[in-house]
C-alpha cells in the first residue's frame, strides 16, 4: 500500500487553493470545483462540497471541518515560521523542539484545520 495524498473538502476551493499555493510554494491546477497540487512526496487535492455531493449524494452529511492536522516536512522550521508571520497566518503553536527528535510550528488554515510544519533533528 502506498499513501499518495489527501483531499480537503471545502466550500471555497479557490480560496483554500490560494492559501496552500502560498504556504507550500506549489502550483494549483484545476477549477472552481477541483484543484490538484503536487508536493515532493504526496499530492494535495481540494474538492468542493458540492462536487462531492454530485458524485455521491448524502456523502457529506455529518462531515466536519477543522478536525485534523496535516503535516509537511520542511528544511528549517524557524525560517518557515518567520515566512508565515509575514503572510499573516494564524500561528497556533510557536516553534518547539520535542524529545522524539523533531521541531515544529503549527498554524491554522482557512477551513480551521491545523497545519504542522516540522523538521526532523539530527542527533550528533
Amino acid at each position: 500500500m502506498k499513501f499518495t495524498g489527501i483531499c480537503l473538502v471545502t466550500q471555497n476551493v479557490p480560496g483554500l487553493a490560494r492559501f496552500y499555493q502560498q504556504i507550500l510554494g506549489v502550483d494549483a491546477e484545476g477549477d472552481e470545483t477541483h484543484v490538484e497540487m503536487k508536493t515532493e512526496r504526496a499530492g494535495l487535492t481540494i474538492f468542493s462540497t458540492q462536487g462531492m455531493e454530485s458524485m455521491a449524494p448524502g456523502c457529506m452529511q455529518g462531515a466536519g471541518h477543522g478536525g485534523f492536522v496535516i503535516g509537511f516536512e520542511v528544511d528549517d522550521v524557524d525560517a518557515e515560521y518567520e515566512r508565515l508571520k509575514l503572510l499573516a497566518v494564524e500561528i497556533v503553536k510557536l516553534p518547539e523542539t520535542y524529545p522524539w527528535g523533531s521541531r515544529s510550528v503549527w498554524f491554522r488554515e482557512p477551513d480551521g484545520n491545523i497545519v504542522d510544519f516540522f523538521t526532523g533533528l539530527r542527533s550528533d
